[in-house]
């Protein structure tokens, strides 16, 4: 990557820093601190447990899409390449919009198949991904609603806006996949001609034509098409999904329990999924916004004192986040990918 390219990267982790000392300043730096310094190891150790459940699931559904796919993967070496896929959207800012090229790239090159192929498992693992983290929220706010604190405006509200959010969702599935083949016509139409310029500006880089990239379009719309009409591959990978989730979100209660603090599991259910979105935030991988709003929705829906959530979110992230990072980029970079991003 050259210094002109790794310039969004720097700043947005510049941004992410300011971001998290302006938290600490609120929430009071000492007193989060004196919480962190109560953390149980052994619990602490069920957070990084759990934190492997969640990768281990997730790499277990793209080993799924790309069965559906044709390419044979073994669970292990799966479950490796989406740890590095992680790193690809945690150092990227935008987080999955702006790591799935690289993670497409890891994939074809761990699994020896076509570029599209790999983009297009990446783009259904997140599509599958939606699903269950909106279905958990759901669930969690409805839940946690009636038994805790019935007819709270702000969960009333919560649960309005994350309803919609999935209904708008399925309707944009539903119709993609009614209109997709007039989606791919339009892609082939626009797609190589937007191609060239952009390679053509590019010293010492011939543009591919127009043939070979509406090729390349065609096999991407293929696999999707593969993936979509496979139930069983359907089936399989949301439940994986869904277990990833679970466990992403246990990571968050087990944070808050080495700490001494203990919160309904349904109200981390609700937590994690709403807070990924922030994840889509100019920062790389959300960091500083994911941070700020889980601690944010923790108070809104807990008894948890400030210092408390604020301590939990740093094991949470420390160990789903930079652990993660850290692992996957020792991944990328023994594949050969890092010197595409790096």
């Amino acid at each position: 990557m050259s210094d002109s390219e790794r310039w969004p990267t720097l700043v947005g982790f510049g941004a992410a820093v300011l971001v998290l000392a302006a938290l600490l300043a609120l929430v009071g730096a000492e007193d989060v601190i004196t919480e962190f310094q109560k953390a149980r190891p052994s619990v602490v150790l069920a957070v990084v447990v759990a934190a492997t459940v969640w990768l281990s699931a997730w790499g277990l559904a793209l080993q799924a899409v790309l069965g559906a796919m044709g390419v044979r993967i073994g669970p292990l070496r799966a479950i490796g390449v989406f740890t590095g896929a992680m790193f690809a959207n945690n150092v990227t800012p935008f987080g999955q919009a702006g790591g799935e090229p690289v993670s497409a790239l890891l994939i074809s090159k761990a699994t020896d198949c076509e570029y599209e192929t790999g983009l297009a498992a990446i783009a259904s693992i997140d599509v599958l991904h939606f699903m269950p983290s909106i279905g958990f929220a759901i669930v969690g706010l409805g839940v946690f609603g009636t038994r805790v604190v019935a007819g709270d405006q702000n969960l009333v509200a919560g649960l309005v806006a994350v309803t919609v959010l999935c209904l708008g969702f399925v309707l944009a599935a539903v119709a993609g996949w009614r209109y997709r083949y007039e989606i791919e016509r339009q892609a082939e139409r626009v797609v190589p001609g937007v191609v060239r310029r952009i390679v053509g500006i590019v010293p010492r880089v011939t543009p591919p034509s127009r043939a070979n990239v509406r090729r390349r379009i065609g096999r991407f719309f293929d696999s999707i098409d593969r993936v979509a009409s496979d139930p069983a591959t359907l089936v399989r990978a949301s439940v994986l999904s869904a277990i990833g989730w679970f466990a992403l979100s246990m990571s968050l209660w087990l944070s808050l329990v080495a700490i001494g603090t203990t919160v309904p599991v349904v109200a981390v259910l609700v937590v994690i999924p709403l807070a990924s979105i922030l994840g889509m935030t100019p920062f790389p991988g959300g960091t500083g916004p994911v941070e700020s709003g889980t601690v944010g929705l923790i108070l809104s829906l807990t008894a948890a004192s400030p210092a408390a959530a604020t301590a939990a979110v740093v094991i949470h992230r420390g160990i789903t986040y930079w652990g993660t990072t850290l692992a996957g980029w020792t991944i990328t970079t023994l594949v050969g990918v890092r010197r595409g991003i790096a």
